[in-house]
């Protein structure tokens, strides 16, 4: 066990992070700012002075290792809630290295304290279905993919005994440094210029999960995604603009493909109006 866990671990914290990076992180420091008392979880030592400053309690996991530090795992889900927040890198594998990853947490989950869990997901979680998306739309996931990787993973943590699960699927996130005028800037024949955009801001997605812990929304499954949904080739040319970028260019010749992520059981339960309601005015 670190030094770094010296002398932190006799007071049981209210939160457990798994995972402070671009969503993680001022997450934590929101919540700290609401005297809870976080742990944080990080893969990169250097990021613990960081951590600190915050007065986020630091831990450095990496779930990737073999043989993973249990005692340090152990203590990190010393707590009530746990906040799962490990995107899973599918471009770079078949997603096998994320469920592997999940099922060690899951092992030390089961002996630990936590009785709330929290899991970020993404709304690329169903398919293109070409029509308005709501939760119970999974189904179609179920037929046309039963072999999704985050579905998967969702379900490892639903449907126990141990604990309750709220599940929150962002759609694309945008926010702090991560500006959608890089994401096609420049490139040619992109498809589906008439699709809708699906995005969520930094903010909102920090209020949300805030909101569902201090609201105890548990036991959900929520879309969230900003309310307005422009067309790719009109938001991704307005953005690749606004940092002087070579705007994209359309193919407007392919069928679109799409999904518009409806998220008005999240506003309803929550009586929650987002921060940016407009992808055009993200910038």
């Amino acid at each position: 066990m670190s030094k770094v866990l010296a002398g932190i671990m006799a007071e049981k914290a209210d939160i457990s992070i798994m995972g402070c990076g671009w969503l993680g992180l001022p997450l934590a420091t929101q919540l700290v700012q609401k005297e809870y008392r976080v742990n944080g979880s990080t893969t990169s030592p250097v990021k613990v002075e960081l951590l600190q400053k915050s007065r986020i309690y630091p831990y450095v996991l990496n779930l990737q290792n073999e043989p993973a530090d249990t005692q340090e795992l152990a203590a990190f889900l010393d707590s009530d809630i746990l906040v799962l927040n490990i995107p899973p890198r599918l471009r770079s594998d078949s997603g096998e290295k994320y469920l592997h990853q999940l099922k060690k947490l899951l092992k030390a989950l089961i002996n630990s304290t936590v009785r709330r869990l929290l899991f970020v997901s993404s709304t690329s979680v169903y398919p293109d279905i070409n029509r308005i998306v709501k939760e119970e739309d999974i189904a179609y996931t179920d037929e046309l993919d039963p072999d999704n990787i985050l579905l998967q993973a969702e379900r490892m943590f639903q449907d126990r005994g141990e604990w309750l699960t709220t599940i929150v699927r962002f759609s694309g996130l945008v926010g702090n440094n991560r500006h959608p005028g890089r994401f096609m800037a420049g490139k040619r024949d992109v498809p589906n210029g008439d699709a809708p955009v699906n995005l969520i801001h930094l903010d909102d997605c920090v209020s949300i999960l805030s909101q569902i812990i201090e609201q105890k929304k548990w036991g959900q499954v929520y879309n969230a995604c900003a309310d307005e949904h422009p067309a790719r080739k009109d938001f991704y040319t307005k953005a690749a603009i606004a940092l002087n970028l070579a705007p994209p260019q359309f193919n407007d010749m392919q069928e679109t493909q799409f999904k518009r992520i409806n998220s008005q059981k999240l506003k309803d339960d929550l009586a929650y109006s987002f921060l940016h309601p407009d992808p055009m005015k993200f910038f």
